[in-house]
């Protein structure tokens, strides 16, 4: 069966939230969005393309940084509405220079960075 792009469940801006694992650790490197052209851009080259909220442009990771995400599988959730992008990341995937976006931890009401930029 040929996937379609079009078939996701896009929200009023015509975006789809977009998770970035990394395909060794699992690690949960980011978020961003993607709209139909920039999932079908990330299928055909293989170089993970976001839609750029800030922008209003395709951002493809790591064409400014070299900190390239290289699509490995791409999966949606059951509802369609989410996708699951398993990458191979060179260097770091935050903007701020660290490993993961997700480096702040909220316990008992604390915030905690959990890791300094690489």
């Amino acid at each position: 069966m040929t996937f379609d792009p079009a078939t996701l469940k896009y929200d009023d801006h015509g975006l789809v939230p977009a998770i970035a694992q990394d395909v060794t650790s699992g690690e949960v490197l980011m978020m961003a969005w993607m709209n139909a052209e920039a999932v079908a851009q990330t299928l055909s080259t293989g170089r993970v393309t976001y839609w750029s909220r800030s922008r209003q442009a395709f951002w493809i990771k790591g064409e400014t940084s070299g900190h390239v995400q290289e699509l490995v599988s791409l999966r949606m959730d059951c509802d369609r509405d989410c996708l699951l992008m398993q990458v191979r990341q060179s260097g770091p995937a935050c903007h701020t220079g660290r490993r993961t976006c997700f480096y702040t931890d909220v316990t008992a009401g604390s915030e905690v960075e959990l890791m300094s930029p690489m």
